[in-house]
């Protein structure tokens, strides 16, 4: 390499040279695989190469299966086998024998297949000896029933086969010691070792409660031999002793839990001892086993809930219930939090950290884990009274203004919800969190929300919990930093540098994720309170519909909150403030009207007042970011207006003046000018066809002509400022708006007027458009000129028709072919002539 090139160009150098050196690598081993491939299961492949061709033309072909897993099959099956041949003969051949030959007989099978995989092993038939030695476990088996039916048929049988297990566990556990090659009898020992307990109970008629103390024992001593026995060799497959011993802890100790929540509801008592000695085990489970460390501390948690709510509940009255759980839960949580050590504060981690640290943080936050799940279990039941306070205003069951306030209570709810919302909202609000903060706020929320219905107050006293929450949640959403005290500020977190690719030597590295930009936490709780607020002014509003007085109130101090959360706030939120404030404004007036016994058509008009206000609004404040929030609010107010007057059209025609006027001035304004011209054209338009029909004014033009003269006027406005803009576009939608509905009119009109008048504007329009080489003037012109002469031609061509004779049509029909015919190449070019002469309009 030559090492005088600029480092560019020697980099570039280099990279190509690594680039041909991986796909010469590449070739290589894909010609490797092969080559394996070919030989299987011959020995690796000589250093010549041999002649490339098929695989099987050059090798043997690749077994299906291996001869390893040939021998397991078919020792598995055999000693399937045999195991069927043994139950078989002692189930069902046993009486042909006395009890010397039957006792000779096992004794000598079970020997015989316990001692074989001595031998086997010697011999290195390891395979061989598993299945034998599995063989012989289920003799034992066999032997052990066989004791039971032929020596002792007197003995209870779950005494006879808790001891009979028992002393199986120990047998086999010597013998899998004795042959430890041998990968079946140890875990069959630890399996047969979760009996004699349980099923001594069983005997015993212990019931559920011993039953459940016995499993636990049990599940401890399987803990002991999976934190002591030390882990098999990695060659072998069968599961171990510690897999084994694990597996039986988890089912036995999950019976045992849930037989000590099953108690707990009746006898808390009994039951409280039980759960603590699971939490005691699954603790000292966590602190010395990592993996399953947070699972286990969560479990443990949730069962010194139980056991602590339990107790806490016979001591109290029902409706204490959930909130005691509540607390139980809290306190769990805080006292896990506590022992935590501040974990609020970020400390930098050490570099090495002490053994037994990752157990101890996974252990607390499993306990903290599992006091928030029952805190948040407590807080979902709390959750009806929050649904019934926010939704049963909006859903009425009597008239506005009927003075009649419809109950909402939820009859037979305790009224003790409220409590575990405070108690979640205070938990959260000590948790330097943003996510804790929101979630405190949301609570508080819920709490004043719910507290009207809980506690059954009166109808003033909820109006002024409703607005209170609503002022509380709109102040916090206008000045959100109060809540963000306390916490920790965000560690920003190094984006990866992207490395150069190579082959290019200019590229310039940037970070990955460069320009996202982060959430703010004063928006997160900005908003959060936001939504509450809202919420909380919707059921306000709801509730004041009960009350005249009430609404007009209501409606007032909801009009200068959003105002001044549109005048205070930031961002979005200000700009839904203030859709707010003008809805407000809106119900006030609507309110007066109804107040006045004004009917829908005259609340209508009234409310027009409410969009000419938002317009002068916007005028104000011109291009501030509030202005067009305003407006449109507005403007769907206005709609809403119309709407109301729909069913006297006097009333309308007026409304959608008056809509027309305050669109006029608006489009005074050059930044508003592009859209409220034509919003003001369409009101005046539609203003004037609604009072000529009002007028019973039937004929076309009268609706057609006030169209047509002003896009007249626009088109020629258009065509002086862009003299290429076609025809088509400047007058053709004016000129069709009258002249084809007119067309229409004047084919049904048995008149004369109406046909005439018709065809002289035609033919004005076509010679105007002939004149000034117009296209639409002439093709639009010469069209309706044309179908209205044809009409008024028709009688007169239908009498000439009938006079003449049957022959003279098709005669003269075949005369008009042959000269088309004749002249039809003069006809083309004749054609073709026009169509460039058209196409050179605009």
């Amino acid at each position: 390499m030559d090492s005088s090139l600029p480092p560019a160009e020697e980099l570039v150098l280099v990279d190509r040279e690594l680039a041909r050196l991986d796909a010469h690598r590449a070739q290589l081993l894909a010609r490797r695989d092969w080559l394996l491939r070919v030989l299987y299961p011959a020995v690796p492949a000589p250093t010549a190469p041999p002649v490339p061709g098929p695989p099987r033309a050059q090798g043997l072909a690749r077994p299906e299966a291996t001869p390893r897993s040939t021998q397991n099959v078919l020792l598995t099956l055999g000693g399937v086998l045999l195991t069927v041949a043994a139950l078989v003969f002692t189930l069902v051949s046993w009486g042909s024998m006395g009890i010397g030959g039957r006792a000779c007989v096992l004794a000598v099978v079970t020997s015989a297949a316990l001692l074989a995989p001595v031998a086997l092993l010697r011999r290195g038939l390891g395979s061989t000896a598993e299945a034998v030695a599995a063989l012989g476990l289920v003799l034992t088996l066999l032997d052990a029933y066989a004791l039971h039916r032929v020596a002792l048929p007197a003995t209870d049988g779950a005494a006879y086969a808790a001891a009979a297990s028992g002393v199986l566990a120990a047998a086999w556990a010597g013998y899998g010691s004795a042959l430890s090659r041998l990968r079946i009898p140890r875990p069959a020992a630890v399996v047969a070792a979760q009996l004699p307990l349980p099923l001594g109970v069983v005997a015993a008629d212990g019931g559920l409660l011993p039953f459940a103390w016995a499993a636990l024992a049990t599940v401890i001593a399987d803990l002991a031999l999976v934190l002591r026995a030390k882990p098999l060799p990695a060659r072998l497959t069968v599961p171990p002793v510690r897999v084994t011993a694990g597996v039986g802890a988890a089912a036995l100790g999950g019976w045992a839990l849930m037989s000590g929540l099953t108690l707990s509801l009746p006898t808390p008592g009994r039951a409280a001892p039980l759960l603590l000695g699971c939490a005691a085990v699954l603790l000292y489970l966590a602190v010395r086993h990592t993996p399953t460390a947070l699972a286990a501390a969560t479990v443990a948690g949730l069962a010194i809930v139980a056991a602590a709510g339990g107790l806490l509940r016979a001591a109290v009255p029902s409706v204490w219930a959930v909130p005691g759980y509540a607390l139980c839960g809290v306190v769990l949580a805080a006292a896990a939090w506590w022992v935590h050590g501040a974990r609020g504060r970020r400390a930098p981690e050490p570099s090495a950290p002490a053994p037994g640290a990752a157990p101890g943080r996974a252990v607390r936050d499993g306990l903290a884990v599992a006091g928030a799940g029952v805190l948040g279990l407590a807080v979902a039941w709390a959750v009806p009274p929050v649904a019934a306070g926010l939704l049963g205003p909006v859903a009425r069951s009597t008239a506005v203004w009927s003075g009649e306030h419809s109950a909402r209570v939820l009859t037979g709810y305790p009224a003790t919800a409220p409590l575990v919302l405070l108690l979640a909202a205070v938990a959260l609000a000590v948790v330097p969190r943003l996510w804790a903060r929101c979630g405190a706020l949301g609570l508080a929320w819920a709490l004043l929300t719910a507290l009207p219905v809980s506690l059954e107050l009166s109808y003033a006293v909820t109006q002024v919990l409703q607005l209170t929450a609503t002022a509380a949640t709109l102040a916090i959403a206008v000045r959100p930093g109060a809540l963000l005290r306390g916490l920790p500020a965000p560690v920003p977190r190094p984006a990866p540098v992207v490395e150069p690719p190579a082959g290019r030597p200019g590229w310039a590295p940037r970070t990955a994720g460069a320009g996202v930009r982060a959430v703010e936490p004063a928006a997160v709780v900005g908003w959060t309170a936001f939504a509450c607020g809202l919420g909380s002014a919707i059921g306000a509003v709801g509730l004041a519909l009960d009350s005249r007085g009430a609404t007009f109130g209501v409606l007032g101090v909801l009009a200068v909150l959003f105002g001044g959360v549109a005048v205070a706030g930031e961002g979005a939120r200000r700009l839904v403030g203030a859709c707010g404030a003008v809805l407000a404004v809106g119900g006030l007036v609507a309110s007066g009207a109804g107040a006045a016994h004004a009917g829908p058509a005259v609340t209508g008009l009234v409310l027009l007042a409410v969009p000419a206000g938002a317009a002068g609004v916007g005028a104000r404040l011109r291009r501030h970011p509030v202005a067009p929030a305003v407006e449109g609010t507005g403007a769907v107010v206005g709609l809403c207006a119309l709407g109301l007057t729909v069913e006297r059209p006097a009333l309308l025609a007026l409304g959608l003046a008056l809509g027309g006027v305050v669109a006029a001035a608006t489009a005074l304004r050059p930044e508003r000018r592009a859209v409220a011209s034509w919003a003001a054209a369409g009101l005046f338009l539609l203003a004037t066809w609604v009072r000529l029909a009002v007028w019973e004014v039937t004929t076309p033009e009268a609706y057609t002509l006030p169209v047509t003269l002003p896009a007249l006027a626009v088109g020629v406005l258009r065509r002086r400022r862009d003299p290429e803009a076609s025809s088509w576009t400047a007058y053709g939608p004016g000129l069709a708006a009258t002249l084809v509905p007119s067309l229409f009119a004047a084919w049904t009109d048995p008149h004369w007027a109406r046909p005439l008048l018709l065809g002289l504007a035609a033919l004005v329009v076509t010679l105007l458009g002939a004149r000034f080489r117009l296209q639409a003037l002439l093709l639009l012109g010469g069209a309706v000129l044309a179908l209205d002469g044809l009409h008024e031609l028709a009688p007169y061509v239908v009498q000439v028709v009938g006079a003449l004779p049957r022959w003279l049509p098709p005669a003269l029909a075949g005369l008009l072919l042959l000269a088309v015919g004749a002249t039809y190449e003069q006809r083309l070019r004749d054609a073709r002539r026009l169509r460039e002469r058209l196409g050179r309009m605009r």
